[in-house]
């Protein structure tokens, strides 16, 4: 068992198996990531549900909506409700559009075609991009997003940099030689990450003496050394 494989077992050991986003397939995927603006998984999941209960969750339904139905949804996103609802429009016409309303003819596509697909839609990015393959069981790689970055940063795989983009692939090239290559591992370390990074190994004030992987950790370690020389 390498390194990494033994991390994600402790932290699944610890949290239990991850939870899953509830949406299924690419199309529900991107609405999913353009719920809501800085705002926590709970409400994401409370717009994401009432869109689905209000107008429906495929691209012919939200196309169809009246802004009177979407806008107090969209509210309940946060911030820049208007441009959330243009983004949902934006989302179900390019599906209609470019896909005969079925976005997950992309999945037949080859890896580098379907994530150039996914990157037309708002808001996704590369990072964006490879988690929703991996949650729709294509894998390329181990996507992360900001919580699972640093987690992996603090752990001793890549290093930060001014550049997020080069924070980013060196953390990905850092981790090629130990990466499982089945997918259902893959997702689960996703999830399992970024969990750690949202409960404990927060960017302030991590909470390291309840972590699972601590003396795995040079961050850990260095935190402990130095307040152990504070006390003295």
């Amino acid at each position: 068992m390498n390194r990494l494989t033994q991390i994600v077992a402790e932290l699944k050991y610890h949290y239990g198996a991850p939870a899953v986003p509830p949406a299924k397939g690419p199309f529900e995927l991107v609405l999913w990531e353009n719920a809501c603006y800085l705002l926590p998984d709970d409400r994401r999941l409370e717009v994401f549900e009432a869109l689905r209960e209000k107008v429906g969750l495929t691209a012919e339904e939200i196309d169809a909506a009246s802004d009177r139905v979407l806008l107090p949804l969209a509210r309940r996103g946060g911030m820049r409700p208007e441009t959330r609802v243009l983004r949902w429009r934006e989302i179900a016409a390019i599906t209609l559009n470019q896909y005969g309303g079925d976005l997950s003819k992309i999945l037949k596509l080859p890896y580098a075609q379907a994530k150039k697909a996914l990157k037309q839609f708002p808001t996704i990015g590369d990072p964006g991009a490879e988690k929703i393959l991996l949650l729709c069981g294509v894998a390329s790689g181990l996507p992360l997003e900001s919580n699972g970055l640093r987690v992996l940063i603090r752990l001793g795989w890549g290093r930060t940099q001014k550049d997020y983009g080069k924070t980013y692939r060196s953390v990905q090239e850092a981790l090629k030689p130990v990466l499982p290559a089945n997918p259902v591992q893959l997702k689960e370390a996703h999830l399992l990450l970024r969990t750690h990074g949202k409960t404990l190994c927060k960017e302030a004030a991590p909470l390291c003496y309840q972590c699972p992987v601590a003396t795995q950790c040079a961050y850990a370690k260095s935190t402990a050394a130095s307040f152990t020389r504070e006390i003295l």
